[in-house]
């Protein structure tokens, strides 16, 4: 009797180490990005009218700071430009893409690369549209 009242213990006193780092781990605290739209058709542009802009909205629905690490665009005739600063829980930041049409007549669709240290790791937007040499 002795014997199986010494196992209880030790059960109940291993079940417990095992639940403590479990437990914590639930309590650490996460970023999470979620934009609003992932993608922006920007239509016919006229490839001598300048550059066309369009700004991405995206949201932090964690319980953490989320800090946008990178946004890197395919090729040169895209810009991406995200806020510095950390967009602190339960607010909202711009990711802004720019392309250049200039010498770049026809259909084209442009991909941006997010990192942030929030969940997901990496999100991609994409921009389109059709540059007109005519207009």
């Amino acid at each position: 009797m002795k014997r199986v009242k010494s196992i209880a213990i030790l059960l109940v006193a291993l079940i417990t180490m095992l639940a403590v780092p479990a437990s914590v781990e639930a309590k650490k605290k996460k970023a999470e990005i979620r934009f609003s739209e992932t993608s922006h058709n920007f239509g016919t542009i006229a490839e001598k009218g300048g550059k066309v802009s369009h700004e991405f909205t995206f949201y932090n629905d964690g319980d953490a700071p989320l800090v946008i690490m990178d946004a890197t665009a395919e090729c040169g005739c895209t810009k991406p430009e995200f806020p510095a600063n950390p967009i602190e829980p339960g607010k909202s930041g711009k990711l802004k893409v720019t392309f250049n049409p200039l010498g770049r007549p026809g259909g084209f669709t442009k991909t941006v690369t997010v990192r942030s240290n929030g969940q997901p790791k990496k999100t991609r937007i994409k921009i389109s549209g059709v540059v007109n040499p005519n207009k």
